[in-house]
């Protein structure tokens, strides 16, 4: 079991990070809407899954718990996320495409590294 700033990390972070160039002005509005993802837990001391919200407007993806999130969708459908909390980090790399997508994970805290793979549909 993992602290809950951690999940909350964890759970921010899997719904991607790519390393896309994403310019200022990108506007991925076929993607905009709220998503739901369940995270997976390949390795390491994270929770085994569970499941997330997260809103993306304008391309943005707002959501993690009170953790600092920073994301993105591009307009060819790439997502990426960098999650922050206290001296914690996660990455994730992955795709959306019109109504799902997936990818994958990996963050580090105090209790060790874990990884895994995401998935999203769309809605709440």
């Amino acid at each position: 079991m993992i602290r809950p700033s951690f999940r909350a990390l964890t759970l921010a972070t899997a719904f991607a990070a790519c390393t896309v160039s994403f310019s200022s002005t990108a506007h991925a509005a076929p993607f905009d809407g709220q998503w739901s993802v369940l995270i997976v837990t390949r390795s390491g001391p994270c929770d085994q899954a569970y499941r997330f919200g997260v809103t993306i407007q304008n391309g943005i993806v707002y959501g993690g718990g009170g953790a600092n999130l920073s994301g993105r969708v591009a307009n060819n459908g790439s997502v990426s996320v960098a999650v922050s909390s206290g001296g914690q980090t996660a990455y994730g790399s992955g795709r959306l495409s019109r109504n799902s997508g997936g990818g994958s994970w990996r963050g580090s805290g105090p209790t060790g590294a874990c990884s895994g793979s995401w998935s999203a549909s769309r809605g709440g």
